[in-house]
């Protein structure tokens, strides 16, 4: 992709595209709003988890720090978006979040799994896309953002994967990983006609 390659990331079944990439780099200020988005979605939905798994302690020990962390974020890119006279508004979701959503299985304990899994997913897609923007985006604030980002989306996903081993047998994570991630990289072959982190 114009120049070096990012390092493909485990949980992916396929890398971004170019066609993504030069759709984000073309708008900014529109990826900074989806992104400040993807952040608020983020906290809540390990939040979400907390709530719906209450008896969980190690659950909550792990998920209420991820939620802070994300809020962080969030604010450093709403100051971002001030900054630069950008107010944030609604857009309109791509498929990709209900796709992923409609997925995971209902029955417990299965639906927990997935659960980990869709919000890993989704973590290490943003790590891949915040790498590229890292090394390609031509605003150096915007480098400096994504990349300070990085660390943390990475993390982000080890945590999801670290929650599923503790509960279920290797072989079964790796089989149903396998399967969403499949559908998530298939969630991404058309290339949604607005710039989103997940598009």
């Amino acid at each position: 992709m114009s120049g070096a390659a990012v390092t493909p990331i485990r949980w992916l079944a396929a890398p971004s595209s170019e066609a993504w990439l030069q759709q984000a780099i073309a708008h900014p200020a529109e990826l900074l709003i989806d992104h400040a988005h993807c952040e608020r979605k983020a906290a809540g939905a390990a939040l979400q988890l907390m709530f719906r798994y209450p008896s969980s302690e190690d659950l909550a020990a792990v998920l209420s720090p991820l939620a802070q962390e994300e809020l962080e974020h969030f604010d450093r890119v709403l100051a971002l978006l001030q900054r630069r006279g950008i107010a944030l508004r609604p857009l309109p979701a791509p498929p990709y979040g209900a796709g992923l959503t409609k997925e995971i299985r209902r029955e417990e304990p299965l639906r927990q799994l997935d659960s980990f899994l869709v919000a890993g997913l989704i973590e290490a897609r943003s790590h891949e896309r915040m790498a590229l923007l890292t090394q390609h985006h031509p605003d150096p604030e915007l480098r400096q953002l994504y990349g300070d980002l990085l660390a943390s989306e990475a993390r982000h996903f080890g945590l999801y994967w670290r929650l599923c081993e503790s509960r279920w047998p290797r072989p079964l994570l790796i089989e149903r990983l396998e399967q969403l991630a499949a559908l998530e990289a298939k969630l991404l072959e058309n290339l949604w006609p607005e710039p989103r982190f997940h598009s």
